[in-house]
């Protein structure tokens, strides 16, 4: 099955209500997040960065990057700085598929699994989890590698995508790559 992994969000400057409680989260993923993103290039898995544009509609992607590594939180962005190889989308709502190219870009990479990582787990990552099954897509939601705002919501999430989306939910050192 053709994977390809998604990174949501994690190109944050974290000027925004309920960012201390998120960066705690942040830094405990962080870790797991970089693995993964070490593990798919290796592995030659297609890295794509969804991210939110913020309300800046005439920035790109290296603008959002640019700004995010010149805050005061730059430490959680540059471990997991997209590479000359990843690719990216800009996103203006939760969901990662909702008025972005990314479903024909994944069709185009042949896409069949995605394995989403980034935050916010009760937020972005279920609508996008859900988003991906309604498109028959096949999930894989590494639950170490997924940044929370409200630990009984994440869990909740979690629990939602297994049960109703059919999402593999598992550590991020047992996603496979293949």
């Amino acid at each position: 099955m053709k994977s390809a992994l998604i990174v949501i969000d994690m190109i944050n400057t974290y000027d925004h209500p309920d960012a201390d409680q998120l960066m705690r989260s942040v830094r405990k993923a962080l870790p797991s997040v970089v693995r993964l993103l070490a593990r798919a290039r290796a592995a030659r898995v297609p890295v794509i960065y969804v991210n939110d544009n913020f309300g800046e509609w005439r920035s790109h992607h290296g603008e959002i990057l640019d700004t995010a590594l010149s805050g005061p939180h730059a430490d959680l962005v540059e471990p997991v700085r997209p590479d000359d190889d990843s690719l990216f989308v800009v996103k203006a709502r939760h969901s990662i598929f909702y008025e972005t190219p990314l479903a024909y870009l994944l069709a185009q990479l042949g896409t069949e699994r995605v394995i989403l990582c980034g935050q916010v787990t009760e937020q972005c990552v279920l609508y996008s989890a859900l988003d991906a099954h309604v498109r028959h897509l096949t999930v894989t939601v590494p639950e170490d590698a997924v940044a929370h705002i409200h630990d009984d919501l994440a869990r909740a999430a979690l629990r939602m995508m297994r049960r109703n989306m059919d999402a593999e939910i598992c550590p991020a050192g047992r996603v496979a790559f293949t």
